[in-house]
């Protein structure tokens, strides 16, 4: 059986600039039981760490006409989140179920890239309670946060 997992987070958006950080958030999954705790939490934060830069940073374009990926300079330039971009380790709040699963080892369920999954939603949401407005496609960038504050005047 799969693991659950849901992301609460806090943002705060500048209306000036656009740009969006995430101060606060609370994790809550349900992996069975959990063999090694500090190794299940490194895993729910690292997940929470690339399903943040899924949601605000990472960006592929493609051509539209031919379909290829276009080049946007180095693999240096693609932004993937840091420290600067993650909430304080004190300010991530991470919480289990302790269920038990019969048919997993040990009665644990895996967790792995699950624990990113449900934080881009996580993001969207507070972002449209932060200033009224959805964002129905990822990443959300800063020029996308002042096209729509400025559509929405």
């Amino acid at each position: 059986p799969p693991c659950f997992i849901t992301h609460f987070v806090e943002v705060e958006v500048n209306t000036k600039t656009g740009e969006i950080s995430v101060p606060r958030a609370v994790i809550l999954g349900d992996s069975g039981t959990i063999i090694n705790p500090d190794l299940w939490e490194g895993q729910i934060i690292g997940a929470f760490s690339r399903g943040l830069g899924f949601s605000l940073l990472e960006e592929t374009k493609y051509d539209l006409n031919n379909g290829k990926l276009e080049c946007n300079g180095m693999i240096t330039d693609y932004k993937i989140p840091t420290t600067i971009d993650m909430p304080k380790v004190d300010s991530i709040t991470v919480r289990s179920a302790h269920t038990y699963e019969p048919t997993g080892p040990f009665g644990a369920k895996g967790i792995g890239e699950a624990a990113l999954s449900s934080v881009g939603s996580a993001v969207a949401n507070a972002i449209y309670n932060a200033i009224g407005i959805r964002f129905y496609e990822l990443p959300i960038t800063p020029e996308k946060v002042l096209k729509a504050l400025k559509e929405k005047r």
